[in-house]
This record gives structure tokens, sequence and C-alpha cells, in this order.
């Protein structure tokens, strides 16, 4: 089961432009231009969590911990920063790849956002 949510987390991941994987913290970690944007935690300090950690808008944060407590968790080091963490079974690819998407954009520099919303449109 870790595999089949590691390989929807990379799949999702990989599909957004200049992203790179490589282990950061014994995870598999996503960059785009050498800055992470997702962080993939398997048992992390054996909390029993299959989850991925990224960075959220100012105040998303709260308002998902509050809405979907079961879904939505506060993950160590990075979670004072605004980050989230997103239990993987609890959520479909279509919700996930939102979430890894909006995460991308907040870390990805302006001029690759831009290039990315002109292929969209």
């Amino acid at each position: 089961m870790n595999d089949q949510h590691l390989q929807r987390v990379r799949t999702l991941c990989m599909a957004l432009p200049e992203t790179t994987e490589r282990l950061s913290h014994g995870e598999p970690t996503f960059f785009v231009r050498n800055k992470v944007f997702a962080m993939f935690a398997n048992h992390h300090h054996n909390d029993g969590r299959i989850a991925v950690w990224i960075p959220a808008p100012v105040g998303a944060q709260a308002m998902l911990l509050e809405a979907e407590p079961q879904k939505f968790f506060k993950p160590p080091y990075v979670g004072v920063r605004g980050w989230i963490g997103i239990e993987l079974a609890h959520i479909d690819d279509e919700e996930l790849a939102f979430h890894l998407c909006a995460a991308w954009e907040l870390i990805a520099p302006k001029k690759l956002r831009a290039a990315r919303s002109n292929e969209s449109h």
C-alpha cells in the first residue's frame, strides 16, 4: 500500500514542469528548481501516517485542519511555517492533484508559473 501511495504522489508531482525527485531526510522529496514543494512521509517517526507534506497558502492550514482533521494534519518541522500534511488514504487523486499543483505554484519561480499558465490557455 505504501508503494501505491508513493506512486500516486510521484505521478502527480512529475507531471508538473521541471519537477525532480530525490531523497531528502530519507524520504522521496519533490523539487522545482531545487526548492521543495512536496515531501512523501512513510510513517515518519512511527506516526502511523502515509502522507505527503506540502506548503499551503497563508491561512489555508488552519482552515483545512478545522474542516477535515481526518484528512489534514500539521506536520512536524514544517507545520510551523504553514505546511499541511495530507493523509493519502483519505484523499482521491483529483483533490490530491489540486493540492500538489497549488504547492508547486507557491514554490515555482514566477517565470515558470507564467509559462505554465500560458501553456494551459
